[in-house]
C-alpha cells in the first residue's frame, strides 16, 4: 500500500508541477495508472540482470542499431547518412567552432572514399602514431586514445572488429563508450570535416588511415559537438574507454613506490597520462626551456631500467599526442646519455625521429611534470601483490536547487540536504597501524560537456565521509539531519573540491558504518552525478533516504453543541446558510491569515480551497458544514504553528530546506525525489515558500495519504 501511495503522490505532484489538474481517483484507479510504468521498470531491471549496459551487450545510443542500419544500406545500395549528428555546422560547435566562426569557414564534410583513393580503417594495427592532433584542443582525449593502443584487448572493446572500407562498406561505423555506469554503442556515418583538403581534427600519420578520426567523431556525437571536447582531463577519456576508475598522483608529493605503482599499472593494461600545471591562462601551451608543453596532456607508454655507466637508471617513455614536440633534456632522442648504454638496448629503445615520443629519466619526470593519472581497468588495487577485484557499487544521484543541492560543509544550514549514501565496511585487513578496510570513492558529474552550448561547464565537486556513531548505526531509510553534521566531524574527505568531471580518493578506515555525502562546493548548484564505491572486501551499501511515512493526526470532530458560540456566529455570517461553498471558503480562508502581520501571503488559491473541501467534505456535496469547517479551521491553526516554528529567520516565508523539516514535523517523512517535486511546485523562484503554499502542500499530502 505504501508503494501505491507513493506512486499516486508522485503522479499528483508531477501533474500539478506541470500545470495540469490531476483527476480525482482512488488507490485502485491509481494502481491501474501506474501498472504500465511499474512493468517498464521491472523490464529495465530484468534487462540489467541479463547484462544490458555491459560491454558485450551495450545500450544502443539514440536507439540506433548498427547491424540493422548497415544491412538496410547494403540492401538499398546507399551510403548511411546520420541525421542524429548531421554533417553540418552545429555538429562542429557553438562558439569557437560556431556557425559564424572564421575557423569553420570553408569546412566541407567528406567521406574517406572522397579524400583518398585507397582508404583503410586500420593500417598495420592501431598504434600510437595513428593519433595526431588537429585544430581542436582535445589533447586529453588523444592522450587517452594513444594509451588505449597499448592494450589490444581494451582497444577492441571500444573499436569493434569487422569494420572496413571494403567488406560490407556502407558509410557506417560504430564505437563503444562507457557512459556513467553503462556501455553505449554509438553509430556514425563516415563524413568527416575537411578544410583545405585535409582532415580538420585528429588524423593519422598514414594519410589513408581513418579509425582515429572516426572514433573522435563518435565521441563528439556523444558529447554534443566537436567543440564540446575542447579542454579536459585524460582521466575522463580513460574511464569512458574502460569503465575503470582513475587515481591521481601529485608528483610533487609522489609516494616512494610510485615507480613500482606505474610498472604494475602498465603490466595490467592500465591507462596512464601526465601533465604540467599552469599558473594562469597565459601559461596554457607555453613551452618550457626543454620543449615540454604546459597544460598539455601526455601519455605514459613505458618504463625501463637501463645500465648507465655501470649504474642502474630508471627511464620513462612519454608520448605527445601532437605527434611532434619532444623533450630535449637528458635521454631525449639525440642526447649523449645513450652513448653509455649497451648498443643492443639502445637499438631497442632509442628512436631518432620527430614522432612525439621520447624517453626521460624518472627523476626528471617527477621534477618536470605535475600530475599523473592512472586508470585501473578491472579495477585492481595497484599496491597489492595479488590481483584482487574490487567489490563495486554504483548510484545515480542529483543535486537539485532547493531540495538536494546543499553545498559543502561551509554551508551548515543546507549541507544536510545533500544526497547521502551508507557503506558498511567489513573484514579489516593488515595488522597494527596498517589495519583497516581499503576502499575507493569516485564522484562523477554527468553530461556536463553536452551542456556547454548552454553556457554551463563542470561544477566544483567533492565529498566527505562520516562515521556513523552510536544511536544511528543499523538504521536504514533515514536521512541524517542538520544536527548530526553540526556535532560530528568528517572522518575522511576528497582531497580537493575541483571542477573536474570526477573526484576520487582512496581510504583505509576501521570496519564500521560510514556515510558518504557528495556535494557541489556552493549550494543551489544543479547537476546529475554517479557515485561509485570500490571496496577490497565485501561492503554493503545503500542510499540513505527517508522512507515514506505519513503520521496523520486524528481530527476531533465536535458536536455543534461543543463549538464556541463566537465561531458559530462567524460561520453563519460567512456561509449565510448551513454549509460553506467553495467561493465563501476561499474568501474566509484568504482573509484569515492576513490578520497575521508576520506572514507573507496572497491568500489561498481556488485550487487550494477545492482541495480543502475534498479533504473535509464527508458527504460529497461539495460544501462544508459547521463541524467540518471547524475541523479545517483547527487544522490550519496547527499548520500555522508549524510554519512559525520553522520560519527560523522570521521572514514570513520558509526556505526550501526549512520546508523539509516542517513537513517532517507535520507528520510527513518523504524521500528526496518527492521533495524535489514539492519545491518545484510550491516554491517561488527565490525558493521561498509562503504560508499559502505551505498549507496547499499539506492539504494535498493529507488528501493523498487519507485515501
Amino acid at each position: 500500500m505504501k508503494s501505491l501511495l507513493f506512486s499516486a503522490l508522485w503522479l499528483s505532484l508531477c501533474l500539478t508541477a506541470q500545470g495540469q489538474k490531476p483527476q480525482p481517483c482512488g488507490c485502485v484507479a491509481m494502481a491501474e495508472v501506474f501498472s504500465s510504468g511499474i512493468a517498464a521498470r521491472l523490464q529495465m531491471l530484468r534487462d540489467r540482470e541479463d547484462g544490458l549496459g555491459q560491454n558485450h551487450k551495450a545500450v544502443k545510443y539514440m536507439n540506433q542499431d548498427f547491424e540493422f542500419l548497415r544491412q538496410n544500406c547494403l540492401q538499398n545500395r546507399v551510403l548511411f547518412t546520420d541525421d542524429t549528428f548531421p554533417a553540418d555546422l552545429p555538429s562542429l560547435g557553438f562558439k569557437e567552432l560556431g556557425p559564424r566562426s572564421p575557423k569553420t569557414q570553408g569546412v566541407r564534410w567528406k567521406r574517406p572514399t572522397e579524400i583518398c583513393s585507397n582508404p583503410q580503417f586500420i593500417v598495420d594495427g592501431a598504434t600510437r602514431t595513428d593519433i595526431c592532433q588537429g585544430a581542436l584542443g582535445d589533447c586529453w582525449l588523444l592522450a587517452a586514445i594513444g594509451s588505449l593502443t597499448l592494450n589490444e584487448t581494451v582497444l577492441h572493446r571500444v573499436v569493434p572488429h569487422g569494420q572496413s572500407f571494403r567488406e560490407q562498406y556502407a558509410g557506417i561505423f560504430h564505437f563503444q563508450f562507457w557512459q556513467f555506469g553503462e556501455w553505449v554503442d554509438v553509430v556514425i556515418d563516415d563524413r568527416l570535416p575537411v578544410k583545405d583538403g585535409k582532415l580538420l581534427f585528429v588524423h593519422s600519420y598514414e594519410k589513408n588511415e581513418f579509425w582515429s578520426a572516426l572514433l573522435e567523431k563518435a565521441y563528439a556525437k556523444v558529447n554534443g559537438s566537436y567543440e564540446a571536447l575542447s579542454g579536459g582531463s585524460t582521466s575522463e577519456g580513460f574511464e569512458d574507454f574502460t569503465g575503470g576508475v582513475t587515481e591521481m598522483f601529485e608528483l610533487r608529493k609522489a609516494p616512494p613506490d610510485l615507480y613500482s605503482i606505474i610498472l604494475k599499472a602498465l603490466e595490467r593494461g592500465s591507462l596512464l597520462g601526465c601533465s604540467i600545471d599552469i599558473t594562469s591562462n597565459l601559461d596554457m601551451e607555453a613551452v618550457t626551456f626543454k620543449k615540454l608543453v604546459k597544460g598539455h596532456a601526455y601519455s605514459v607508454t613505458s618504463l625501463r631500467e637501463v645500465s648507465y655507466r655501470g649504474m642502474p637508471t630508471k627511464l620513462v617513455r612519454i608520448r605527445n599526442p601532437w605527434g611532434e614536440g619532444e623533450w630535449t633534456g637528458a635521454w631525449s632522442d639525440n642526447s649523449s646519455e645513450w652513448n653509455y648504454v649497451d648498443p643492443a638496448v639502445q637499438s631497442k629503445l632509442r628512436v631518432k625521429c620527430e614522432d612525439g615520443e621520447f624517453w626521460m629519466s624518472f627523476s626528471d619526470f617527477l621534477r618536470e611534470f605535475s600530475r599523473l593519472e592512472i586508470c585501473n581497468l578491472t579495477p585492481d588495487t595497484l599496491k597489492s601483490e595479488k590481483i584482487r577485484k574490487w567489490n563495486t557499487s554504483l548510484y545515480d544521484g542529483a543535486w537539485r536547487r532547493g531540495s538536494t543541492a546543499g553545498g559543502c560543509r561551509n554551508y551548515p544550514a543546507t549541507y544536510w540536504i545533500n544526497p547521502q549514501f551508507k557503506v558498511c565496511l567489513q573484514n579489516a585487513q593488515g595488522e597494527g597501524a596498517e589495519s583497516g578496510c581499503s576502499f575507493l570513492v569516485a564522484l562523477m558529474q554527468k553530461n556536463r560537456r553536452q551542456q556547454r552550448k548552454e553556457g554551463k561547464d563542470m561544477e566544483t565537486i567533492g565529498f566527505a565521509v562520516y562515521e556513523v556513531r552510536a544511536g544511528y548505526r543499523g538504521q536504514s531509510g533515514v536521512h541524517l539531519k542538520r544536527e548530526y553534521f553540526l556535532t560530528h566531524g568528517s572522518t575522511a574527505r576528497s582531497e580537493l573540491f575541483i571542477n573536474l568531471r570526477e573526484v576520487s580518493s582512496r581510504f583505509t578506515l576501521p570496519a564500521g558504518e560510514y556515510i558518504i555525502v557528495p556535494s557541489t562546493f556552493e549550494p543551489q548548484k544543479e547537476g546529475d552525478f554517479v557515485l561509485r564505491v570500490f571496496s577490497e572486501t565485501h561492503a554493503d551499501s545503500e542510499e540513505m533516504d527517508d522512507k515514506i511515512i505519513a503520521e496523520l493526526q486524528d481530527e476531533k470532530e465536535l458536536d455543534e453543541s461543543q463549538i464556541d458560540a463566537g465561531f458559530k456566529n462567524l460561520f453563519r455570517q460567512l456561509a449565510g446558510e448551513v454549509t460553506l461553498s467553495l467561493s465563501l471558503l476561499r474568501f474566509d480562508c484568504t482573509a484569515a491569515p492576513r490578520s497575521d502581520k508576520d506572514l507573507k501571503t496572497d491568500g489561498f488559491s481556488k485550487d487550494c480551497c477545492r482541495s480543502m473541501i475534498n479533504l473535509m467534505d464527508k458527504d460529497g456535496n461539495g460544501k462544508l458544514g459547521l463541524t467540518e469547517f471547524h475541523v479545517l479551521w483547527e487544522k490550519i491553526k496547527r499548520y500555522l504553528t508549524v510554519f512559525r516554528k520553522f520560519d527560523l529567520d522570521k521572514s514570513g516565508t520558509m526556505s526550501s530546506y526549512e520546508m523539509r523539516l516542517a513537513l517532517e514535523s507535520a507528520g510527513f517523512k518523504l524521500p528526496g525525489r518527492l521533495h524535489q517535486l514539492i519545491i518545484l511546485r510550491y516554491a517561488e523562484p527565490d525558493l521561498a515558500i509562503d504560508f499559502d503554499n505551505f498549507v496547499s502542500c499539506l492539504i494535498r499530502l493529507e488528501t493523498m495519504f487519507s485515501e
